[in-house]
């Protein structure tokens, strides 16, 4: 048995939306706060691409790809460490 397409997690591409960007990669969101990118909530970011919004900030597209790929890479990490266990916001003794 194979494991269906849909459940792969989508590859990092500048032709991405923005939108499609930070809702499949939630650590991108210090990237485009960190670069002053208005994108966060914005209504066309589900229009404009990485390569678009990249421009219309007047930032270098490879510099800001580059970010997001290593910030998506430690996402990547830590999502596939084990799982901490809840202490019930107690601490333990």
């Amino acid at each position: 048995m194979t494991v269906s397409s849909s459940l792969e997690r989508p590859k990092l591409h500048p032709q991405m939306t923005v939108d499609e960007i930070m809702r499949a990669f939630p650590a991108t969101l210090t990237v485009m706060i960190r670069r002053h990118m208005l994108c966060i909530g914005c209504p066309i970011g589900g229009f404009h691409t990485l390569a678009e919004a990249c421009s219309a900030h007047g930032l270098n597209e490879a510099e800001v790809l580059a970010d997001l790929v290593q910030v998506v890479g430690a996402q990547t990490a830590i999502s596939s460490a084990a799982p901490r266990q809840s202490t019930g916001g107690r601490a333990r003794r």
